[in-house]
């Protein structure tokens, strides 16, 4: 096994979802999935496309987000690595409704929609993890459209950092979460110099430290929560 296979079994066995399966079922699982390499501004799939993988982020940082005709773009979330995505469209068996890019240089597990289906049908827990991954899902959205209509900039940016702690969606993520300025601007739907601004006022109120190389979250319950004064 070389290490590039190592390093995706490794992946695999860590992801959420990994340890109600059985033997049998974590081998096919191990066999069938494997690693593309999605370079920095690449896409990792596109919208209208057929739907042939269910997606995992090994390494990196992925954003799922969608352009009008004219050009404007709009993000839905980002994902950060032991995170998984598009079982949506491999259930409705539809093409693809979003971009999927690549934040920074990104490594992703692609386990094929034969390989899902199987253990949607043979795999209870499996099953179970799926019907809690929409229902997250579909709590997340809902979340994103209440902050991009309701919130100002500062809490949009608080509210961005905390959905990265959902333990459901994105297992693994340490205090420290390694993401640019300008990553959070892109995610937040502000500016790089604006989402600077909006992390400078989080960090005065304690909520967070801004470190070389990302963030550490000091409040996650406060970043949840946090609100900007009038």
């Amino acid at each position: 096994m070389t290490y590039n296979q190592h390093s995706l079994v490794a992946a695999l066995r860590s992801a959420t979802w990994a340890p109600s399966l059985t033997p049998e079922q974590m081998a096919r699982v191990e066999a069938d999935t494997y690693e593309t390499f999605v370079p920095k501004g690449g896409f990792v799939c596109r919208k209208g496309e057929h739907v042939e993988n269910w997606v995992g982020i090994i390494s990196g940082m992925v954003k799922m987000n969608n352009f009008s005709p004219s050009g404007k773009s709009v993000t839905f979330t980002g994902v950060p690595p032991g995170g998984w995505f598009g079982e949506g469209s491999l259930l409705k068996k539809e093409p693809r409704k979003y971009d999927a890019m690549a934040l920074r240089d990104s490594r992703i597990a692609r386990m094929p929609a034969d390989t899902f289906h199987w253990l949607l049908d043979n795999s209870l827990p499996f099953t179970r993890f799926l019907l809690m991954q929409l229902n997250e899902r579909l709590g997340q959205f809902i979340g994103v459209v209440e902050n991009d209509r309701l919130l100002d900039i500062d809490t949009r940016v608080a509210r961005c950092l905390a959905t990265l702690f959902n333990s459901q969606l994105y297992p693994g993520l340490d205090q420290l979460v390694q993401i640019s300025q300008e990553e959070i601007g892109l995610l937040s739907g502000a500016s790089r110099q604006r989402a600077n601004q909006a992390l400078q006022v989080l960090e005065k109120r304690g909520l967070l430290r801004l470190d070389y190389g990302g963030i550490r979250i000091l409040d996650l319950d406060g970043l949840r929560t946090f609100e900007a004064q009038p």
